[in-house]
């Protein structure tokens, strides 16, 4: 690529054959249409919807159910069709999130799209003219003025008093001077391109005659939406873990399958028999609602996290959150307040802060607006607008000042010679008032050499604080000149003062910052901003500690990616950098095995948006291409709304944990419940089809739902963030589910055992026997919904009633189980057949077997 920026202006219109005076001819116009293509941005190619529902279709989770819906059908002599329905019904859901999810995230390029300028003025064959902006094509010279959108990438051939907000783009906090500088090196990075406009930037100050170097997708923007065309969604931990569970439960499956078919043909049982007790042991082994509930649960966290000013946007990134081990933030108006602040003055000798604030008030273009409650408006530069406020807090308002010395004359701003001036109308006779670089506005005061050198050392250590210093002065005058410039107003000035600004970190930040420390996530500060800068903030909110390095853009592009992903880690600070260099560092650390979590608002954040585990873009100031690409929206910009999201993200990862166990678990007891009878050549089934499907998809859901609101445990923000490679069956997952669902499992076919040979009259024991089985894994199941809430903490510590939706589940499951066993016209139905006093207080002891059990495993533990 062309770097325009290095060339003096000749050799640029040189080679792209322009022609400052006259522009282009129409047919020369046309020809480069023809061979540059029109100045807009290229979209990705739609996928169709029937690709999309495909795409769903091919997630294993949603496989297992299919073929769970196939099974039921089959397993009732393709008769009764209820639980195939409702099963489909969940896919369908399922792919109705998904494919909504993606669509907002194609967003972020039309979006894009939208930045571009409508009009432009362009100079073809010598005249004037306003054309669209996707006619314009390199070697086109385009004239631009205050309040313009950039249309496309452009070299400045001549200017005056030119600012631009690329902030947007580069992440600069303030309008950048631009100019027609001859050349500059090849390693000038974006952000330092003073004799180049960008594309979609906004021309704030001043007036530019511009040559068009690059357009459509070859322009800065263009490249940041080829970007994000090419950068693939990221699998987030969670569609791991759950594509993980389904192969585990496919395998599962067949392996339960084929064993029965083996046991069936050791017994010599008919082939149609034997299938259908496979299907039926197959149904009972996929927890049919586990998928529902998993997207339950993550909506609800979403409705958690709109309360603490998120906005997520992908249900699986309301997880991902909890996974992240780094988080990677832009410095203006995330860490920092996005509003430049004096913090420090310094007025020698007799001359007081009021007066250098005066002269700031007044030697000023910016507006200001006060409310009917006292609150104020401003609007301008933000340099102008700390003056501003600074003044109004100190009682000085600018509208009063402003009445009360007019301004008569001024000398506007200039890069150049670095100073404003303005003169202002006094009661006895009038005052030149001055504000710019202290260096430049020394040299024009009369100053002896001591006090020079205290204001240059003063002006030194603010700067090293990383503040940007100015200088003001004064000068009384008896006479307007008839034209003010700045050999008649900037000489013979009266040193003031210095003011030093910045723009200041949130006072919540530095919290949020050693909250990450606690919980292992590691804080990174990546901005466009300068470096001092970026390092003075970082070390205030603790960002950057001691043995930590920073890295500018230019040095980033002189260490190759296999360096920079074994030495990443020492860096807390990237400055200057580019859209490119942020995927880098992302991509580095997640070579790295760590989740990513990137927060920005510019256009230029946009493809680290995208690619970083976890993409946050600012509600407030943030673009609608970041808002596109990310996968969550802080609708206060704030760093400390990440981590308060990071907890609600662990919290939300646990809970969905505790309702995946609860449910295997319980699969795990149907399943063991039924094998067994197999094994053991039962002459009947302990639990019929009807009642199975009862437990699967009514009695166990209401339950694992409300496991997924289960309040975020204490402690939790002092946890390492977890693996996301480890499997989910790890730490003791598995283990606890199966020895828990070999419990639930053995106390129903100790209820079977008991109600067929023990407790029953022999003629009505295999109806005793079924009911108690039924009614005691049904029962046992429900209070260990309660053990599952926490793996270390009894349920007497957590509180019976800390989980208002735990209560309600029981109450409501245990109503319909009642309903079930003691309605008349439900109990033919479910095979339901009346109990003894004494049966009963069997099946409700046996019931309590999983929680008693897990309550002393975990007085165990804590001892």
């Amino acid at each position: 690529m062309e770097l325009w920026y290095n060339k003096p202006k000749e050799q640029v219109l040189k080679d792209l054959n322009a022609d400052p005076k006259n522009g282009l001819s129409k047919q020369e116009v046309a020809k480069r249409l023809e061979s540059y293509g029109k100045n807009e941005l290229e979209a990705k190619k739609e996928v169709s919807l029937f690709k999309k529902v495909l795409e769903q279709l091919k997630d294993p989770m949603i496989i297992v159910l299919l073929i769970a819906a196939f099974l039921s059908y089959v397993s009732s002599g393709f008769t009764d069709w209820i639980e195939s329905v409702i099963i489909l019904l969940i896919v369908v859901v399922n792919a109705i999130i998904s494919i909504s999810q993606e669509n907002n995230a194609n967003k972020s390029l039309e979006a894009l799209k939208k930045m571009s300028a409508p009009l432009a003025k362009v100079i073809r064959e010598g005249k004037l003219e306003h054309v669209e902006t996707s006619s314009l094509v390199p070697g086109d010279i385009i004239d631009l003025e205050v309040g313009d959108l950039v249309p496309a990438d452009a070299r400045i051939l001549s200017s005056s008093s030119l600012k631009a907000d690329e902030s947007a783009m580069t992440g600069e906090s303030v309008p950048v001077t631009k100019k027609d500088i001859d050349v500059l090196p090849d390693d000038t990075g974006l952000a330092d391109r003073k004799n180049m406009l960008i594309s979609s930037t906004i021309v704030t100050n001043g007036r530019a005659t511009c040559v068009v170097t690059n357009t459509g997708m070859k322009t800065e923007v263009g490249q940041i939406a080829n970007m994000l065309n090419t950068e693939d969604d990221n699998v987030t931990p969670l569609q791991i873990k759950m594509a993980e569970i389904s192969k585990i439960l496919s395998i599962a499956c067949l392996g339960i399958c084929v064993l029965m078919f083996v046991i069936g043909i050791i017994y010599q049982r008919p082939v149609l028999e034997i299938f259908m007790m496979a299907v039926a042991l197959g149904v009972a082994a996929i927890p049919e609602g586990l998928a529902a509930i998993v997207t339950i649960v993550l909506a609800l966290g979403v409705q958690r996290l709109v309360k603490r000013h998120a906005i997520v946007k992908k249900l699986p990134a309301v997880e991902t959150l909890g996974a992240a081990s780094v988080i990677c933030s832009d410095k203006t108006g995330t860490l920092t307040q996005n509003k430049m602040t004096i913090v420090e003055t310094f007025a020698p000798k007799e001359e007081s802060d009021e007066l250098l604030l005066t002269i700031g008030a007044l030697c000023n273009d910016t507006k200001l607006t006060v409310e009917a409650n006292s609150d104020i408006q401003v609007s301008g530069d933000p340099t102008e607008t700390a003056f501003i406020t600074k003044a109004y807090e100190e009682d000085l308002n600018k509208n009063d000042l402003d009445a009360a010395y007019p301004r008569v004359a001024e000398v506007p701003f200039d890069s150049e010679r670095k100073l404003m001036s303005t003169i202002h109308q006094m009661p006895n006779g009038y005052r030149v008032m001055v504000k710019g670089a202290a260096d430049v506005l020394l040299g024009r005061c009369h100053i002896d050499d001591e006090l020079r050198q205290e204001v240059l050392d003063k002006n030194s250590e603010m700067a090293s604080k990383a503040l940007r210093v100015l200088g003001l002065a004064y000068k009384d005058i008896s006479e307007l000149p008839e034209e003010a410039t700045t050999e008649n107003t900037e000489v013979d000035l009266t040193f003031v003062g210095l003011v030093g600004m910045i723009d200041p970190p949130r006072e919540e930040v530095k919290q949020a910052v050693a909250e990450c420390y606690d919980a292992g996530i590691r804080p990174v500060m990546i901005t466009g901003d300068h470096q001092l800068t970026a390092i003075a903030i970082a070390k205030e909110l603790g960002i950057y500690q001691e043995g930590n390095q920073a890295l500018t853009g230019a040095e980033l592009d002189q260490i190759s990616q296999e360096q920079l992903i074994a030495d990443v880690s020492k860096y807390a600070v990237y400055a200057r950098v580019s859209p490119e260099h942020k995927m880098r560092i992302i991509k580095a650390w997640q070579a790295q095995h760590k989740v990513v979590a990137m927060t920005g608002d510019g256009v230029n954040d946009a493809p680290a948006l995208k690619v970083a585990d976890i993409g946050c873009a600012m509600g407030i100031t943030g673009t609608d291409v970041a808002k596109g690409a990310a996968d969550m929206i802080l609708t206060d910009d704030n760093f400390a709304t990440i981590v308060h999201a990071v907890e609600q993200g662990r919290g939300i990862y646990s809970n969905i944990k505790k309702s995946i166990q609860y449910l295997l678990s319980c699969n795990i007891g149907e399943v063991i419940t039924i094998f067994v009878a197999t094994a053991l050549n039962f002459h009947q089934m302990p639990l019929v089809a009807i009642q199975l499907l009862w437990l699967n998809l009514v009695t166990d859901a209401l339950p694992a739902l409300a496991l997924g609101m289960e309040p975020v445990e204490p402690g939790v923000m002092k946890q390492k963030p977890r693996d996301s490679r480890k499997s989910i069956f790890a730490d003791g997952f598995a283990s606890s589910m199966i020895f828990y669902g070999v419990l639930v499992g053995v106390i129903t076919l100790a209820a079977y055992w008991l109600g067929e040979y023990v407790l029953s009259d022999p003629a009505n024991a295999d109806g005793t026997a079924n009911t108690m089985a039924f009614a005691t894994l049904v029962f046992g199941e429900l209070t260990r919904a309660y053990a599952v809430r926490s793996e270390t903490r009894s349920i007497f510590k957590i509180g019976l009633f800390s989980n208002s939706a735990m209560n309600k589940a029981f109450v409501v499951s245990l109503a319909m189980q009642l309903a079930v066993l003691f309605i008349p016209f439900l109990q033919p139905i479910f095979n339901i057949h009346t109990l003894t006093g004494l049966e009963w207080l069997i099946v409700v002891l046996l019931s309590l077997v999983p929680l008693v059990v897990s309550e002393i495993n975990k007085a165990i533990r804590h001892n």
